[in-house]
């Protein structure tokens, strides 16, 4: 019990510092893709060393290693939307956005998991999309950032779906390793494509290295492999819904650290609490449903 109460306080820190990935992307003074690079760099050398000492195997199958190279496509774009979107607009409104991601896996895990829809995940689905649409309303100015962080939404729930098979047969670390150096040859084929390279990247300052390095290190490397190691104690619902707090977390420290800039219309924090609510309440619900259908099985 006191190993679960240790982990679950863990799980609550690495979440914290899930959300304080934004705050992070509006301290960098980079823009967002080269924002990426930096950060995915420097994670791939991370979880290189980690690989390294642990003497853990890389070594793959073609296919897998395409495939992992592939979904680290999908996790660039994701991040660099992300990013993009709290330099246009707020963090607040991309953290927001953010959580409709359970919207788009209610769509695209039963396409590519090929399992049959879920009703409460439809409802649930329609929730968000209510909140999106009193988002939209209220916070008109806002337009291209809203549609940024849905777009991110979308991508982070695609490389989870497509990280669940990989999962399922390969070291996590491996993973991370593999899908950095995917999403970090994506993004510097675009750099040289575009000629960005050819003039030279941007020379971060001191404190961007600092936040750079607290980004690649603290907030990817470690944190990806600290909440796989949680969750050999707690439960994937436990898991699931702590992760869920993610962006309460990172809004709440955006408005402590930078005040009357992230301070939004109280039609944003309607639309925010709606999307949030159905988040939270999901697998409190697909819990609940789950506890009923044993208690039967045992009666009956």
């Amino acid at each position: 019990m006191r190993k679960q109460t240790k982990d679950l306080l863990h799980l609550h820190l690495i979440v914290f510092i899930y959300g304080f990935t934004a705050i992070l992307g509006r301290l960098i003074s980079l823009d967002a893709i080269e924002l990426v690079w930096y950060r995915m760099l420097i994670a791939f050398l991370s979880l290189g060393i980690i690989l390294f000492f642990s003497q853990q195997s890389i070594r793959l199958s073609k296919g897998a290693l395409l495939k992992m190279l592939l979904v680290g496509f999908v996790v660039a774009i994701h991040w660099i939307t992300f990013f993009h979107a709290i330099k246009i607009s707020t963090i607040s409104v991309a953290l927001g956005c953010l959580a409709s991601t359970t919207l788009f896996t209610s769509i695209l895990e039963p396409i590519i998991v090929k399992r049959t829809i879920s009703f409460l995940e439809i409802i649930i689905g329609l929730l968000i999309i209510i909140g999106l649409y009193t988002i939209f309303q209220f916070e008109t100015h806002y337009l291209a950032g809203i549609i940024t962080g849905v777009s991110s939404a979308f991508f982070a729930s695609l490389f989870t779906v497509l990280n669940k098979r990989l999962i399922a047969h390969h070291h996590p670390v491996v993973i991370s390793f593999y899908e950095m150096s995917g999403g970090l040859i994506a993004i510097t084929l675009y750099l040289w494509l575009n000629g960005i390279l050819n003039e030279g990247l941007v020379i971060p300052n001191a404190w961007d290295w600092l936040y750079l390095i607290l980004l690649g290190v603290v907030c990817t490397a470690y944190a990806y492999m600290a909440s796989v190691r949680v969750m050999q104690s707690l439960s994937a619902y436990t898991v699931v819904l702590t992760i869920n707090l993610e962006p309460i977390y990172g809004i709440i420290m955006a408005f402590l650290l930078f005040g009357e800039t992230e301070r939004m219309s109280g039609g944003f924090y309607i639309g925010a609490l709606i999307i949030l609510g159905s988040v939270l309440l999901f697998p409190i619900i697909r819990q609940i449903r789950i506890n009923q259908q044993k208690a039967n099985m045992l009666n009956s």
